[in-house]
């Protein structure tokens, strides 16, 4: 896991609601979870005014869902997990992302990288 993103911060920003219901198809996770998560898979560490705001969106849209869950042996906090609703958000923009990249793809098949 490295601090720095994979990909230039535009592009994190631009996958960044994806990439939180993504990281919650297994199971339930608080927020320093899906943060680690996000990193390990090359979104670099998000500071919390990134990653919060987002879940806060993703909770009004009905995407996933929050519930304080006790500490054991420390603080409380709030684990997230993915509704239905935005499971089924995420598969159909997941599409919509791939069917960009093959655009890209054969937009620039004539483009060749010197190195």
């Amino acid at each position: 896991m490295t601090d720095a993103a994979t990909w230039p911060a535009p592009w994190v920003r631009a996958a960044l609601d994806l990439a939180v219901l993504a990281s919650l198809t297994e199971r339930a996770l608080h927020g320093y979870a899906i943060g680690q998560v996000l990193a390990a898979h090359g979104f670099g560490l998000l500071k919390g005014g990134s990653l919060y705001p987002v879940l806060g969106r993703l909770e009004e849209a009905g995407d996933v869902e929050a519930a304080w869950v006790e500490g054991q042996g420390g603080p409380g906090r709030r684990e997230y997990a993915l509704t239905a609703r935005g499971r089924e958000r995420l598969g159909r923009e997941l599409a919509s992302w791939r069917d960009l990249g093959d655009t890209l793809t054969t937009m620039g098949d004539g483009v060749t990288t010197h190195g």
